[in-house]
């Protein structure tokens, strides 16, 4: 194994680097940095990060040297750099809280014993939530802001006012790991650890509208849509789709209008009818929609299908599948691991697929039922109606038994999602409901 030296004394960076498994010794750089702009922030970020490499390596007779700047841009060619006093770091708060930022962060790999030097850099736009005066005293006492671009931290107290975050989540940290996973790799260093491939993947932080959470993803929004794309086309050659022009117009009109006032638009929805009797639907990370011929044969009227629709449109918004997907990652990690030359999305569309048609967790079902039934009274749908069709596929179902595709398997908890969707509308469990939730304690 070569020796690793981090051209760094930063504590993010140690940090992130630590958590790769892989051993190290830091050597900070003392070599002056070019704190302006000639040209370009990426351009500025790779030569600093340069000259502090060159300025560690010269100092050793072997080993993979890492050298990292990082930089918050403003536009303009204005940068935040690390403050130099409190009053500098509040200024720097301020202005950064006022509009959407650009980390920026270089990085140079050398290896001393082949002579080779890489650089590249990353960048990750940041979206910050407003802090009062005293707020941001009170962040300052926790959280010293000297040490940091943009006085800052988002893996700490920070990450409470970061409302958004697009792109490399370690980026913003200071180190972005995905990019350095590869140049380490030319140089014959690999980064193996279950620990560091959930870092290496590029993860995201967002404030899900939908949920009202902060939530981390490995996928970028991007990524998703890619990833989406992807199963939806193995998807449409697996199975027949129905050509109805009367039907699909039917669909696509109601998922406009659900669309229109749902909490996720950054993406475009589409949908599809499989060819198949079978009573079901699904979504897709990234907007794909699917629905079984059987939901439009058994729908008594538009808000009945306005109700699986928006019910499919609420695990979209709020990123059930996607997460549902990460929790399966482990397994996916390890074949990454093993056949690293595969792309991740690529390596995630088989993993999809096969979970595809399994079931969601009961607090997804519920909160895509909650968020359904804002969608549909938004939309000027009536929500009882989808009381009415759940109690529908509850009949359907208990006649035949259990079938691979059947509403039950992949939409479990039937019972308990009536009584919840009449709850959400009339403020009140019936008697009825209650009757359901004994039985099904019992069954």
């Amino acid at each position: 194994m070569k020796k690793i030296i981090l051209a760094s004394g930063s504590a993010q960076r140690k940090n992130l680097l630590k958590m790769t498994g892989v051993p190290f010794t830091v050597c900070k750089s003392g070599c002056p940095e070019i704190e302006a702009i000639q040209t370009s922030c990426a351009k500025l970020v790779k030569d600093n990060a340069l000259l502090k490499a060159r300025d560690v390596a010269s100092r050793h007779k072997s080993g993979v040297v890492i050298g990292a700047d990082t930089v918050v841009y403003t536009g303009q060619k204005n940068l935040v750099l690390k403050p130099r006093d409190l009053k500098e770091a509040k200024k720097s708060l301020k202005l950064l809280m006022s509009r959407p930022q650009w980390v920026y962060t270089g990085v140079a790999v050398i290896d001393i014993d082949q002579k080779r030097e890489m650089v590249d850099y990353e960048k990750t736009k940041v979206f910050m939530s407003p802090l009062s005066d005293p707020e941001i005293d009170r962040y300052h006492q926790k959280v010293p802001p000297f040490d940091k671009a943009g006085g800052f931290d988002i893996e700490g107290v920070g990450s409470l006012f970061i409302h958004r975050i697009e792109g490399c989540y370690t980026n913003v940290i200071g180190l972005p790991m995905a990019k350095l996973r590869e140049m380490l790799k030319k140089a014959g260093v690999s980064l193996i650890s279950l620990m560091c491939l959930f870092l290496i993947t590029g993860c995201t932080t967002e404030y899900n509208v939908a949920t009202n959470q902060q939530e981390y993803f490995i996928h970028s929004t991007e990524k998703e849509v890619k990833l989406g794309a992807s199963v939806a086309n193995s998807i449409n050659k697996k199975y027949d789709m129905y050509g109805g022009v009367e039907e699909n117009r039917r669909i696509e009109e109601i998922l406009d209008r659900i669309v229109a006032v749902c909490d996720r638009k950054d993406i475009v929805y589409f949908i599809k009818i499989i060819d198949r009797d079978d009573i079901n639907a699904s979504a897709l990370p990234g907007g794909y929609i699917y629905l079984f011929k059987g939901i439009l044969e058994h729908a008594e009227n538009d808000d009945q299908i306005a109700g699986v629709i928006a019910h499919e449109v609420a695990h979209i918004t709020a990123k059930h599948g996607l997460k549902r997907l990460q929790a399966s990652y482990g397994a996916l990690l390890l074949q990454i691991a093993a056949a690293e030359t595969r792309s991740n999305v690529g390596a995630g569309v088989d993993l999809a697929l096969a979970s595809l048609f399994t079931e969601y967790s009961q607090q997804d079902e519920l909160e895509a039922d909650k968020l359904g039934v804002k969608y549909m009274e938004l939309a000027g749908y009536d929500p009882n109606e989808m009381i009415k069709f759940l109690e529908i596929i509850k009949k359907e179902n208990d006649k035949k038994p259990l079938r691979q595709f059947s509403y039950w398997r992949t939409h479990p908890h039937l019972p308990e999602r009536i009584a919840n969707v009449n709850q959400l509308i009339r403020g009140e469990m019936t008697y009825r409901d209650y009757i359901r939730l004994i039985d099904r304690v019992h069954e």
